[in-house]
């Protein structure tokens, strides 16, 4: 009797990435695993997505309006048939045995939720030195948090199709941050791993200010959720990054204090030793960008990096404002869908 081969429904929400797609599409197309279908959701993009993914011979389901990630997977889900899903972002592409290193890694442990992958220090297309550094960070955060994590990492994440009917589908009221509520739902029962034995390449954002924009408005919509559980994501927000946010905020407050016309070179203290703690507190980060690229891309991914935790604080500041203001905000994670009752077994 032959072992039952898992079948795969790889879910890819889209939403105007069509200078990516004849990239990421082909790689989901060419995957070694025998048994998978392909369901790209495209939320009503405005660019020319569907053309180009209808001339790669992937047909297209179309979300009834634009309503965020959240729904175009949880249609994509509805539709499925696969054992497992396997959720990819469309502007991330896949090596050819991606799908079949999920199964594997599902069946070697049961108990997991889900498993999601890695984000590749390069980019899918180098673009600009905004997304080199912004492409290794967020390689270098997800390998210093391999093991358990509380985020869903959405970009490659794969997950037994029983295990996402029994948490629920995304939290569709919900933009930029239903991988985190998802992620604290699904914790509540099952673990979620995170390991580098998937992993893509991903086209990040290439311009600093639409950058920029997304990382202040995930912070701000991410502190009611915040205050709600009273802690951070496991693995991946750790203390000394939340610190590294503060430090930057007051770093570059202290900059406009007339202090070093009245205290001469003292009155820069304020400022070095804000960012002395902020390299400190995030120093494997830099030295890893400083073995991997050298000293003169190092410059410029510090800056970067101070920009995107002073964005990271002022979205916090901004959030925790609206959280005493606003009860809709306050609520803005109430509401939306709720695990199954579990059967005993």
């Amino acid at each position: 009797m032959t072992a039952h081969t898992p079948t795969v429904s790889v879910v890819v929400p889209n939403y105007n990435h069509a200078d990516s797609l004849p990239l990421t599409l082909p790689a989901l197309l060419a995957q070694t695993h025998p048994a998978t279908e392909i369901i790209f959701v495209d939320d009503r993009s405005t660019d020319d997505s569907v053309a180009v993914a209808e001339s790669l011979g992937v047909p297209v389901v179309h979300t009834p309006h634009n309503g965020g990630p959240a729904l175009a997977r949880n249609i994509g889900a509805a539709r499925a048939r696969g054992d497992v899903l396997l959720f990819v972002d469309s502007d991330v592409e896949l090596p050819p045995d991606t799908v079949t290193r999920a199964v594997r890694l599902l069946a070697a442990d049961p108990r997991a939720g889900a498993i999601c992958g890695i984000l590749d220090e390069v980019p899918l297309v180098r673009d600009s030195l905004v997304q080199e550094c912004r492409c290794l960070q967020a390689h270098w955060w997800r390998i210093s948090s391999l093991g358990d994590v509380s985020f869903l990492f959405t970009a490659i994440c794969a997950m037994p199709a029983r295990v996402f009917a029994e948490i629920g589908p995304f939290h569709e009221g919900l933009r930029q941050t239903e991988e985190v509520e998802y992620g604290e739902r699904l914790t509540g029962r099952y673990p979620i791993r995170l390991t580098d034995a998937l992993h893509g390449r991903h086209r990040d954002d290439d311009r600093l200010g639409p950058m920029l924009r997304k990382v202040f408005h995930r912070s701000r919509l991410r502190m009611p959720l915040y205050a709600y559980r009273r802690r951070a994501a496991q693995g991946f927000e750790t203390a000394s990054r939340m610190w590294a946010a503060v430090s930057a905020l007051l770093g570059t407050l202290a900059l406009p204090l007339p202090l070093p016309l009245l205290a001469g070179a003292l009155g820069a203290l304020p400022s070095v030793a804000a960012l002395l703690l902020f390299l400190a507190c995030d120093a494997g980060m830099y030295r890893f960008v400083a073995r991997r690229r050298g000293p003169a891309l190092l410059v410029a991914f510090v800056g970067v990096q101070w920009l995107i935790n002073l964005a990271i604080a002022a979205g916090a500041a901004a959030g925790a404002a609206q959280w005493l203001c606003s009860r809709s905000f306050r609520h803005l994670y109430e509401g939306g869908p709720r695990p199954t009752a579990q059967v005993p077994s």
